[in-house]
């Protein structure tokens, strides 16, 4: 048997949402630079000057060589009058070397006033964009998560955000350096000596060619490193999540060799692109080897009173000496925007993901005018509804009534569409034909957040948080006291194991839950609903995990909370709901039987054989009922 895992963190990722999304890096700086104009001035500004002061040291070293060390040469610096100048060449040895200390300790406070504006500006934006994308997911329909893995969401909210805040920070403070160096120190070249400059920047179109067919190359690349290890993290994630499993079936050999193939995955396509990356410095040193070289040739020789070729004019000793440790700051430079490119188009296709996913449509709508809902008597009207998952029909012409304060049970066999039905109450879906109404407002009219704190739910398996007991069960409820947290718990028959925690309802209960047994977790689960004090109350086999005794317990709870509140309950243990108002009985999306117990017992369909099969009366059950179940576990085989 094999298992598909998709990978999270490739061009493939939510390339739905990309195709939506257009100029990405500009509604970056639009939508959250414009917020942080102030850090991304500073980071900017400071960049100019702090690049600026760095270029100052190797021209007043030229300077100071030719005229202080040389006679006959006057001394100058460039835009200041000569009347401002030292006469003496020991002052001007003076005046040089403090203009240099200045240049080094004003670009070292310029250098720490940069990155601070530039780690400010990139910070502020990650955590504005974290968060708003965060947001915008969990507001997002259960579709969306039905479609999308964990590990694909987790690599928006982290690759993605970080690998924008690594350009915005490293990408942005490279690329004002890069201009300040190379617009710089050109002109100072060609100012110095136009003629020895057009030699030195001889191979800067040959780097600029080699790093463009780099990038080409290495892009392709890169996106299959992504590729890979959103594979190797989405396997992980898959594998963690499932270790009780992988433990309980010995599957441990199993599963390391299939993590080992996928990091083994990971490493090829790393190896590729590290192989291409390592084979292009080297060359890019040679050619910046190539450019210094002919610069200390040409210029050695020319000082020497030997210029090659139309060379004309004098080179002095200071001039050459600011042309080799210019030339040696310029190339590379020059060959760093290869990297910035690579580090841009990261960043494009980073961006386009998040804004993909926040362009997402949701399915679910609330209407501008929706009021909070008011539940007065609890009755709850299931009118015809209809609702599919994409193409695939699941619930059809389902119709029922609840009067406030009875409950009513959905029985059937799986996939027969029961969680769906309370789903759609819950808003979690909205009906693709029907209505659905509480006292007589339909549910797409009132607003989501008033919904949903009118209905408690606790599911088959409830999801418990790292943290407390106490917390867990204050969940939705966050200003609950003390008291109040104990109430529900022995509501919910759970104080008496949270007493004998070593901590009591100060204990841990580790990630989702782990550390207490599934009946432990439902029970909290239960509590958790009896604490926000719900209108109506949806049990989704909530009492599945608990043995026979404790089952009684939160049982008879149950029945003095359910009392005076409209109650849904959906079990497969059909003793649980025997004493049920109402029962309504779904095969294949379809309301086929309703009634009370005792009814449906006596009209021997569906819900009779159903009794049967839990009683132990296998023998007595009709042909039909197993041929229809037979079929129905294909099908359910199929999808699976």
């Amino acid at each position: 048997m094999h298992f598909d895992v998709g990978g999270t963190d490739g061009d493939g990722t939510f390339e739905t949402e990309r195709e939506r999304v257009s100029s990405p890096m500009r509604r970056l700086f639009v939508e959250y630079g414009r917020e942080n104009t102030l850090q991304f001035t500073v980071g900017l500004l400071t960049s100019v000057f702090a690049r600026v002061l760095d270029l100052l040291p190797p021209l007043l070293l030229a300077l100071a060589i030719d005229a202080i060390f040389q006679d006959g040469i006057a001394f100058s610096l460039w835009g200041v009058p000569d009347a401002w100048l030292p006469a003496t060449k020991t002052g001007q040895l003076y005046l040089t070397a403090g203009l240099i200390s200045v240049s080094f300790l004003g670009g070292a406070a310029f250098h720490w006033t940069r990155n601070w504006g530039w780690n400010s500006f990139a910070q502020s934006i990650q955590h504005d964009l974290r968060t708003d994308t965060y947001d915008k997911m969990q507001r997002l329909n259960m579709e969306f998560y039905a479609e999308k893995q964990t590990g694909e969401m987790m690599s928006v909210l982290s690759n993605d955000v970080n690998r924008l805040e690594r350009f915005l920070n490293d990408g942005l403070n490279s690329f004002s350096r890069l201009v300040v160096m190379v617009v710089g120190i050109a002109i100072i070249l060609l100012r110095m000596n136009w003629q020895l400059a057009l030699i030195a920047l001889v191979p800067v179109p040959l780097i600029a060619l080699f790093t463009r067919r780099f990038v080409a190359t290495v892009q392709p690349k890169y996106a299959e490193v992504r590729s890979s290890v959103g594979q190797l993290n989405s396997r992980l994630e898959n594998n963690l999540g499932g270790i009780q499993v992988i433990k309980t079936a010995t599957a441990e050999t199993h599963e390391s060799d299939r993590v080992d193939d996928a990091s083994m995955d990971y490493f090829d396509a790393n190896w590729d692109a590290i192989t291409t990356r390592i084979r292009f410095y080297p060359a890019l040193r040679i050619l910046s080897g190539v450019g210094f070289v002919l610069t200390f040739f040409v210029g050695g020789m020319w000082v020497l009173g030997n210029p090659v070729g139309p060379l004309e004019g004098a080179l002095r000793p200071g001039e050459f000496v600011a042309f080799i440790l210019y030339t040696q700051r310029f190339i590379w430079p020059v060959a760093q925007f290869g990297q910035l490119i690579n580090m841009y188009q990261r960043a494009h296709a980073s961006a386009e993901r998040i804004f993909g996913l926040m362009e997402t449509p949701s399915r679910i709508v609330e209407d501008p005018d929706a009021a909070a809902v008011e539940v007065g008597d609890g009755h709850v009207t299931y009118d015809d509804v209809s609702f599919g998952y994409g193409d695939e029909p699941v619930l059809e012409d389902v119709s029922f009534e609840v009067d406030g304060g009875e409950t009513l049970a959905l029985v059937g066999p799986t996939g027969a569409g029961k969680s769906t039905v309370m789903k759609l109450l819950l808003r979690m879906y909205d009906v693709d034909e029907g209505a659905i109404t509480i006292d007589g407002t339909d549910v797409r009219d009132v607003t989501i957040p008033s919904l949903r704190r009118a209905i408690g739910y606790v599911s088959q398996d409830p999801f418990l948080f790292y943290g407390t007991v106490r917390e867990n069960i204050a969940y939705g409820s966050f200003d609950a006291t003390d008291e109040e947290v104990e109430q529900a718990a022995r509501a919910a028959e759970a104080h008496a194991f949270i007493r004998t925690l070593p901590e009591g309802y100060d204990t841990m209960v580790g990630e989702r839950g782990v550390k207490l047994s599934g009946g432990q977790r439902q029970r909290i689960a239960i509590a958790r609903a009896v604490l926000n004090d719900p209108e109506i109350l949806v049990f989704d086999e909530a009492t599945s995990d608990v043995d026979t005794e404790t089952e009684m317990l939160i049982q008879r709870s149950l029945d003095r909370l359910t009392d005076d509140r409209t109650t849904f309950v959906i079990a497969h243990r059909l003793s649980t709901i025997k004493d049920a108002d109402q029962i309504v009985v779904l095969e294949d999306g379809r309301v086929v039987e309703r009634g009370s117990h005792a009814d449906l017992l006596d009209e021997d369909g569906l819900y009779a054989n159903l009794w049967a099969v839990q009683a132990g009366e296998i023998d007595e059950l009709p042909q039909e009922f197993i041929e229809r179940a037979a079929r129905r576990r294909l099908e359910t085989d199929a999808d699976d």
